[in-house]
């Protein structure tokens, strides 16, 4: 009896043996005739200056991830603006295909889409809480690949300044009145409130800021915020430093797809690049929220910057000409009237629950 049951375990163990070597060939053989997976190398071009602290230095950590998470099968080569386009022609630049991604902010294509400039900034509009959860859980996200999808783009929300600072003057603001004839750098929807306020706008690259304002050919500026404000020495330029940023009170910044580049993506290397923008949405407004506040404190303490508010009866004023100022764009096009609707809509609910969670909160601690 030992011998047979001896006998039999060998004959099961050679049989298990052969088995598992007829698996791991036919593993091996399956392997060999399964193709290497495709690898992509793509072209992104930026609105921001070559080592931009916190946006293109975001941006450059952006390619890295993907190209971390795909395994190396997504590559990305970085251009600062004017490196290989112009900033400003960025979104052309990824709708025709001559590059598959960009990066910039979506007020700067007014001129081609007037409704984008919502998915960016709407003077007291939303902060970057309520554009979040209008992107991401109301609609946001989805109006805004329709505005894009004539262009051939594909956009994803990447990146936040959260609320900016009302800007630079050479003068104290103390009434609407002293807005008159007043010369400020500044873009989009808040440029068109400033003009009916009698301001005049004045559209500036970053890197022309400072000359204009220490030279005088401008007399206020809004840039960004306490950190890259300190950055580019506008300290230097002008005494007075207001807030709140009424007219940036949330800036989102976008990352763009040509629309062909994105359909060639299998699923997995396009849910990387979405998770990819989540990761520096969230990551650019940590930044913002990290290092304002240092740098204000040091305008302050070591430049001695007068860092004032600006007066209600202002902002009432420049609340109010919003609303005209809207009203009249919505009138020109029917895009930015279904959008502004959309948006306005959002924005009253958000409000509603902000004034029984953040803002109850705030009271709760004074």
């Amino acid at each position: 009896m030992s011998h047979l049951i001896l006998r039999w375990t060998v004959i099961l163990w050679s049989i298990l043996i052969i088995n598992g070597c007829n698996q791991q060939q036919a593993a091996t053989e399956a392997k060999a005739a399964t193709p290497p997976a495709k690898t992509f190398t793509w072209k992104m071009v930026t609105t921001w200056p070559p080592n931009f602290p916190i946006f293109q230095e975001g941006v450059m950590q952006l390619a890295k991830d993907i190209e971390a998470m795909s395994g190396g099968r997504l590559k990305i080569q970085v251009y600062a603006g004017g490196e290989l386009v112009p900033a400003l022609q960025t979104f052309d630049a990824v709708s025709q295909g001559t590059v598959q991604m960009g990066h910039g902010a979506a007020y700067y294509w007014a001129g081609k889409v007037p409704a984008a400039q919502f998915m960016t900034a709407v003077p007291f509009g939303m902060t970057a809480k309520g554009m979040n959860a209008w992107f991401y859980g109301g609609g946001g996200l989805e109006l805004w690949r329709e505005l894009y999808q004539p262009f051939n783009v594909v956009p994803f929300p990447a990146g936040n300044s959260g609320v900016q600072m009302a800007g630079w003057f050479n003068k104290k603001i103390q009434t609407v009145d002293d807005l008159k004839g007043l010369k400020m750098r500044i873009p989009g929807l808040g440029g068109k409130v400033l003009a009916k306020a009698g301001g005049t706008p004045v559209l500036l690259a970053g890197g022309e800021i400072y000359t204009a304002l220490e030279r005088g050919t401008i007399d206020a500026t809004e840039w960004v915020g306490p950190y890259h404000d300190e950055r580019l020495g506008l300290y230097r330029a002008a005494k007075y430093y207001y807030y709140p940023g009424w007219h940036e009170p949330g800036t989102v910044l976008e990352l763009i797809v040509n629309a062909q580049a994105w359909a060639t993506l299998p699923y997995d290397l396009q849910r990387i690049i979405e998770i990819a923008a989540r990761s520096l949405n969230q990551w650019m407004y940590s930044q913002f929220e990290a290092l304002n506040i240092k740098a204000l404190h040091e305008l302050k303490e070591k430049y001695k910057v007068d860092v004032l508010p600006l007066p209600k009866e202002v902002l009432n004023e420049l609340k109010r000409l919003t609303k005209e100022a809207l009203a009249e764009e919505a009138e020109k096009s029917a895009d930015f009237k279904r959008v502004y609707e959309t948006f306005e809509k959002f924005r009253q609910e958000h409000d509603a629950w902000t004034a029984i969670a953040d803002d109850a909160y705030s009271d709760a601690l004074k």
